[in-house]
């Protein structure tokens, strides 16, 4: 696993890199980069697994490096004292937002967040951003009517009909999304506003019939949790 640093002041830098390596492991590769500059070359020319950002690198905003990377498929933690830019923060998608002073539990709490697979309680997110070409679009969540897995992509489909491809997994989406969002199948997450009702086939295959008209796959693990919250 490949983890990327972005703080400006040494000491604690290094102090971040300590609690990471022993709450990951000693084999974990961490990069360290101390300006926006540094530290979106380093982004352009590795493929990393995790970002920590601090939002005051000498004088620059972190957001510069957010904005640029929010739709790339790694998570993102911010580490700041800039608390008042939590829920702008977390608008754009970050996994969490750990306030400066920090100790080893808050940094640990953020970091299982990051590796447990299953879904934790998102904070104030409001759209998902996207790639066109060289320049980043945002997608409200509203406007989301359920994602497909694609390969290593993600597929949004939105309420107008139009699709668009996304960096993350499924897994990481899922952990991003508001609770209004279920996991139906190993490739679908829906929003539930959409669901219409539960259609049972022949041959035990289950289908999510949306209002739209759409029939959307369900795994048979998940049968049973669909089918209660329908009621």
């Amino acid at each position: 696993m490949k983890i990327l640093i972005i703080e400006d002041e040494a000491r604690i830098a290094k102090r971040i890199e300590r609690m990471t390596r022993d709450f990951f492991d000693k084999e974990v590769q961490i990069l360290l980069s101390d300006s926006v500059e540094n530290g979106l070359n380093t982004i352009e020319k590795q493929s990393i697994d995790l970002l920590l950002l601090d939002l005051n690198l000498n004088g620059e905003d972190g957001f510069e490096v957010l904005q640029t990377v929010v739709a790339k498929s790694f998570q993102t933690i911010i580490i700041s004292a800039y608390t008042d830019k939590a829920i702008m923060a977390f608008n754009y998608g970050v996994l969490d937002f750990v306030p400066k002073p920090f100790d080893a539990n808050r940094l640990a709490q953020a970091f299982t967040r990051f590796s447990t697979p299953e879904k934790t309680n998102s904070q104030d997110i409001q759209f998902l951003a996207v790639k066109k070409g060289k320049t980043i679009k945002l997608i409200t969540i509203k406007d989301i009517r359920y994602i497909k897995g694609a390969g290593i992509y993600t597929e949004l489909h939105l309420v107008n009909g139009r699709v668009e491809l996304h960096d993350k997994s499924m897994e990481s989406l899922e952990k991003l999304l508001p609770a209004d969002f279920e996991r139906i199948h190993k490739s679908y997450i829906l929003c539930w506003q959409e669901a219409d009702k539960l259609i049972v086939e022949a041959g035990g295959k289950y289908n999510m019939l949306l209002k739209n008209g759409e029939l959307l796959p369900v795994g048979r693990s998940k049968y049973k949790e669909i089918r209660h919250k329908l009621i």
